[in-house]
Parts: C-alpha cells; sequence; structure tokens
C-alpha cells in the first residue's frame, strides 16, 4: 500500500491521466452494456401481434406497430422492410440491408472505438511511465559515490515504484480489449439475427398477401 501511494503521489503526472482514463473506459463500458439492453427485443412475443396487424390493418398498421415497439430489430430493420413492402419483395430486401449497414450496425459499433482506444493508450503511456522512472532512477545511481551501496540501495524501491506505471496501464487495458471482443462478437451475433428475422419478415409478408388475396370463381 505504500509503494501505491508513494506511485500516485510521486508519479501523479502519470498516475491522474492513467486514473482518468480507467475511469472514463469503465463509464463507457457501463454506457455501451445499457445500450445492448435496449437494442434488444423479444421477437417470439412480437411475431404473432405483427402478423395479427399485417392481416387486420395492413402494412401501415404493422409499421405504426414496430415504431412502437423497443428495439433496433422492429425500430429500424422492420419499418424499412414494411415501408417498402407495396414495392415486392426485392425492394423489401433492399430497404432492410440499407437499414442494417446505414442505421443498425452504426449504432452497435457507437462507443466501440474509443473504448479500444483507451485501451491500446493505457498501455503505451505505463509503459512510457515505466520508462521514464527507470531513467530517473539509473541516473540517480550512476551519480551516486563509488563505494556507497546504500545509495544504490535505496534506489530499488524506486525501480519497483516505476513497474507501477506498467501495471495500471495493464489493469486497464486487459478487461477493456476482452469488452471490445465480446462486443464485437454481440454485434456479428445480432447482425446474423437481423438477417434472419429479416427473411422471415418478407415470408410473413408474402404469405399474409396470398392469403388476402380473392379466390376467383370457377365457371
Amino acid at each position: 500500500m505504500n509503494a501505491l501511494k508513494s506511485f500516485f503521489v510521486d508519479e501523479w503526472y502519470f498516475a491522474a491521466p492513467m486514473t482518468l482514463m480507467a475511469f472514463v473506459a469503465f463509464a463507457l463500458v457501463a454506457w455501451r452494456v445499457l445500450l445492448n439492453f435496449s437494442a434488444k427485443t423479444s421477437l417470439d412475443d412480437l411475431w404473432p401481434d405483427l402478423q395479427e396487424t399485417l392481416k387486420k390493418k395492413g402494412t401501415r398498421g404493422a409499421v405504426a406497430l414496430c415504431r412502437e415497439e423497443k428495439g433496433l430489430i422492429p425500430q429500424l430493420l422492420f419499418t424499412a422492410g414494411l415501408e417498402a413492402a407495396p414495392q415486392g419483395a426485392a425492394a423489401m430486401r433492399r430497404s432492410m440491408a440499407s437499414a442494417i449497414e446505414l442505421e443498425v450496425l452504426p449504432r452497435l459499433e457507437f462507443l466501440l472505438a474509443p473504448i479500444l482506444a483507451i485501451a491500446k493508450v493505457a498501455t503505451m503511456v505505463g509503459l512510457l511511465g515505466t520508462v521514464i522512472s527507470m531513467i530517473n532512477t539509473f541516473n540517480a545511481i550512476s551519480s551516486a559515490k563509488a563505494g556507497d551501496s546504500g545509495a544504490v540501495t535505496s534506489q530499488a524501491g524506486a525501480i519497483g515504484l516505476a513497474l507501477f506505471a506498467t501495471a495500471m496501464g495493464l489493469m486497464t487495458a486487459i478487461p477493456l480489449v476482452f469488452m471490445h471482443v465480446m462486443f464485437k462478437d454481440g454485434n456479428h451475433r445480432f447482425e446474423l439475427k437481423m438477417k434472419a428475422s429479416a427473411q422471415k419478415l418478407i415470408t410473413l409478408v408474402q404469405n399474409t398477401r396470398v392469403a388476402d388475396e380473392p379466390v376467383p370463381a370457377r365457371g
């Protein structure tokens, strides 16, 4: 504890920015987790309501239903597809692909770049702090008088103190890199879910149209 206290007191010009980076980074991670929770929706509960609305109110009613639902899939993906439904399945597919690329994925990637940037910068700043502290320590050792073993021994604590910068940088970077990888994997799985849901929506709209078409009378 004394060594850690000495690091924050004596090496405050490295400890302060690294502590600030750690707090900012973990705040961004918490923000991204909350955004991921708000992006999800229960499609198992939505599909029956959506099918019933399509039959009774058509695509306009389905669009209004999706806009009221929580989550990126109904609000952005399904809305884009249903608005293009009168133009056919190909138009729905193009519209939803555009929504995924231009609207949904940018929202899912939000904050990931600064999280990764802080992880990389924290490691480098910690290493820089260690290098500078080691340079100062070796300068102090070299300036000690010959045969003065006490002066050399007194710098051993300074060497250990210098390593706190690298340790703090790694303690910040390791969980951030892990969370960044998990966020990227979650985004990939969410993208696959969106594509599967888009195809299911096209099929649902087509089946609803077929069911609503009048059966021609037999002569």
